[in-house]
Formats: structure tokens, C-alpha cells, sequence
């Protein structure tokens, strides 16, 4: 059984019990749950749902304000909203509201977007360099203490997650140390001389990421 609304359908649930009265809920993965006694009809169940029509339908929009997370959650240095809506069929940005299914969908985007992200601002940085720098292999990983590792007998560069939620001039700056690693393995006048090649507003980035 559905719910008809604003071209949406909702899930109608029925919970049968050892109930006297029934009753009308909306939880949050904006599902119909009715609760009524075991002997309760459909077809009054029903004429339920049709004449508190006008209250289920605020119960969604109630549910659905309730719904949103909006503090701490930012997206490539903006804050966004987060929507959990049962009826969405592919979590989706828009219009600063990240749209998904459910709160384990969340994470899933955000790293399905790292991946992209990520990847596509090494391929950018990585042409700043005028040196030979054989592409690396790239790994995210969530890290506590640093923004970067570079594994030079690996070939092989980590970023951590967290950037994600960050502004991307950060993810370049990152992306161009640990590259610069692959010419000076140190932190010599050499090595940063090359990072302010590639990265001219590097003090000041590195200033503000460990503020």
C-alpha cells in the first residue's frame, strides 16, 4: 500500500497488534506506519489513511524538515545541507542540498566523489610539473595527522579523505608536496623551492590548514 503526495509515493506499513486504538506515524525514512489491532480491516484502514489525508501529508513535511542535517557537513570547502528522502533513487547535489536514500548513503557519496575529485586534480597538478614525475598510484584514506604521504619506492601517493570537505586549492597544494617528493625525498631548500614552482601560495595554505 502507498501514499500518493506532490507526485511522490510513500511506503504505507501496517503494524498489527494487540492494539484498541490505532494510530498514524511518520518516521524518518518517511515511511506510513499504522499501528492497529489485529481484527482492524484493510478496507477501514483505508478510509483512515483518506480522511486524515491532510494530516499524514503535514506529517511528511514535518518529517522531512526534521530530516535535515545541516550542521558540519561541507563539501569541497561549501556547507551543504543533507536531505534523506526513502523515495530518492540516487543520492544527488543540488542546489547545496545533497539528496539521499538514507544517513548510510552519505558517506558512500562522499567517497565516490573523493575518488573522482581527487583523481581529477592529480591529473591536473601532476602537468604543473615540468619534471618527469611518473604517474602514481593514488590511495584515500582517512588519516589522522597528515594530509599526505608519499611512498616513493611504491610510486604511490595517499591523500586523506578529509580533503573532500575542504577547499580544493588545499587538495592541490597537498597533491603538489607530495609530488615534489618523488624529485627531493626531503624537505631540503630544493624540495620547497619546487613546491613554490608549483604551488607559489604555498606558506600561506599551509598556514591556514594547520590553523
Amino acid at each position: 500500500m502507498t501514499f500518493s503526495y506532490n507526485g511522490d509515493n510513500y511506503d504505507v506499513i501496517i503494524e498489527r497488534k494487540n492494539n484498541k486504538n490505532t494510530y498514524i506515524r511518520v518516521k524518518d525514512d518517511l515511511k506510513i506506519y499504522i499501528t492497529t489491532s489485529k481484527l482492524f480491516p484493510k478496507v477501514l484502514i483505508e478510509k483512515l489513511i483518506q480522511d486524515n489525508r491532510n494530516t499524514i501529508i503535514k506529517m511528511i513535511e514535518k518529517q522531512k524538515k526534521e530530516n535535515i542535517e545541516t550542521s558540519g557537513n561541507y563539501y569541497l570547502g561549501n556547507k551543504i545541507d543533507i536531505m534523506i528522502i526513502n523515495i530518492i533513487k540516487k543520492p544527488h547535489l543540488e542546489d547545496g542540498t545533497l539528496y539521499v536514500r538514507n544517513k548510510e548513503d552519505i558517506e558512500k557519496w562522499y567517497k565516490k566523489q573523493a575518488e573522482i575529485v581527487f583523481k581529477k586534480h592529480l591529473d591536473d597538478v601532476i602537468n604543473r610539473f615540468t619534471e618527469n614525475i611518473e604517474y602514481p598510484k593514488l590511495v584515500i584514506r582517512k588519516m589522522k595527522t597528515r594530509w599526505g604521504v608519499c611512498n616513493k619506492q611504491l610510486k604511490k601517493i595517499t591523500l586523506n579523505y578529509n580533503l573532500i570537505y575542504k577547499n580544493p586549492k588545499y587538495l592541490d597544494y597537498v597533491i603538489v608536496h607530495e609530488l615534489s617528493h618523488f624529485i627531493h625525498f626531503d624537505h631540503s631548500k630544493e624540495f620547497w623551492k619546487l613546491v613554490s614552482e608549483n604551488e607559489p601560495n604555498y606558506k600561506k595554505l599551509r598556514k591556514e590548514m594547520r590553523e
